[in-house]
């Protein structure tokens, strides 16, 4: 490491714990001169002690005690800090380790900038200044918390962060089987759609909140989000929010189609983007129509707030049964091979477009365009349908109802701008 390395490694150093003072001189601006246990000079100091100690811990340090410098300044620099973290609590009868913490971090990010990766360091320093900056909010966001909402939360956290790591990924079974990783990828979706959904309301109201979650859930899965709208919509008195929220995720789908097929598919751009748009378009616009009726006062009160953000065997048997229909179309393709592109395309279509999307892409340019357009259209097609029928099997009549509605306006419009073509 040369001069100029260090020098700059030192700087960012610095600069790391001048961030952080500002956030902490900034949060006790009204406090008068040594009334602060530590401000933006000192937190400055701290990153610049950091630096140093790492420069002198590479320089000095004996090869038999690793860390040694480091820990000595650490543990007197906590000591010190915390000595006046305690005096001033107790001159204000107001107790935190806030600022303790936030030094020790302040020195490590600065040791760090100045031996290990200066892109982590800089990050770090950035992260603990936000977390700093967001007390009130955290402060808020906890006050408000319940307890099913944590446990969700948790829940959730554990499928994907804990279950999911070390569930099998190879499928079982012939034609390519199934796979118990996907299937849990399928329930965290599920749940996690449910969840943004149950935030959602609690942030926006039953009203709004339905819509911003069913978009949401559209980027993920419209079908997926379809299917759990319909099943709380025998539980609810929201049914035509519930039903903006599904109608909306359709749009999305559509839209997202139409942005695969440009960038995936570009021969196809000319005869599927404007039908896939016109759809997409008239399902928004139903979502609107179904959320200003609410608005009005339309036939229905505001539903109250869910007790429950998801429901987990529901979530599961509904992973599952989305994972067979997929396995299924695999099973029409190699029984009828490239003569079942279409029922294959078709049967995909009953869980997801996008794995027709790439799955057409990928066969491009030997396929024939048009082959491969009407095998999208079917994809397309049999999703939309397959809603309609999901969301009457599962869901309460007047959500299926809105949903068939806004469905076959939909693949009116679509159907009208490819006969005028």
């Amino acid at each position: 490491m040369d001069e100029m390395e260090i020098f700059r490694r030192l700087a960012l150093a610095i600069a790391i714990g001048a961030l952080v003072g500002v956030e902490r001189h900034w949060r006790e601006r009204d406090e008068d001169d040594g009334a602060r246990t530590a401000g933006i000079r000192t937190f400055t100091l701290i990153g610049m002690l950091g630096g140093l100690a790492g420069l002198l811990e590479r320089l000095l340090a004996p090869a038999a005690l690793p860390g040694l410098v480091l820990v000595g300044f650490l543990v007197t620099l906590t000591a010190v800090i915390a000595l006046f973290q305690y005096r001033e609590g107790v001159a204000e009868n107001r107790f935190s380790a806030t600022a303790v913490v936030a030094a020790m971090l302040t020195f490590a990010l600065g040791a760090l900038a100045l031996l290990g990766d200066v892109t982590l360091a800089s990050a770090g320093g950035v992260v603990l200044a936000v977390i700093l900056a967001s007390r009130d909010f955290l402060h808020r966001a906890i006050r408000r918390l319940r307890w099913a909402e944590l446990r969700s939360a948790l829940i959730l956290l554990a499928l994907a962060f804990v279950l999911r790591p070390i569930v099998p990924a190879e499928p079982i079974g012939p034609y390519g089987g199934i796979s118990p990783a996907r299937i849990l990828a399928m329930a965290i979706v599920l749940a996690a759609i449910s969840f943004c959904g149950y935030i959602a309301v609690r942030l926006f109201g039953a009203t709004r909140g339905e819509l911003v979650a069913g978009t949401i859930g559209g980027l993920i899965s419209s079908t997926a989000t379809t299917i759990t709208n319909a099943r709380r919509s025998r539980q609810s008195e929201g049914v035509r929010a519930l039903a903006a929220g599904a109608v909306s995720a359709g749009g999305v789908s559509l839209l997202r189609t139409a942005l695969l097929v440009s960038a995936l598919l570009p021969t196809l751009t000319e005869r599927l983007l404007l039908p896939l748009a016109a759809g997409a378009a008239v399902m928004f616009a139903g979502a609107l129509v179904l959320i200003h009726g609410v608005a009005r006062g339309k036939g229905e009160a505001e539903r109250p707030e869910p007790r429950n953000p998801f429901d987990l065997l529901a979530v599961f048997k509904m992973a599952l049964l989305l994972v067979a229909v997929a396995f299924a179309a695999r099973v029409a393709s190699e029984i009828w091979g490239d003569g079942g592109l279409y029922a294959a395309a078709a049967l995909s279509g009953l869980a997801d477009v996008d794995a027709v999307t790439v799955t057409v892409a990928g066969m491009l340019p030997t396929l024939d365009a048009a082959v491969a357009a009407r095998a999208l259209g079917l994809a397309v097609l049999a999703n939309m349908l397959a809603k309609t029928a999901y969301a009457a099997l599962l869901g309460a009549p007047r959500f299926a109802l809105a949903l068939a509605g806004a469905t076959a306006l939909a693949l009116l419009a679509a159907g009208s701008v490819l006969l005028l073509r």
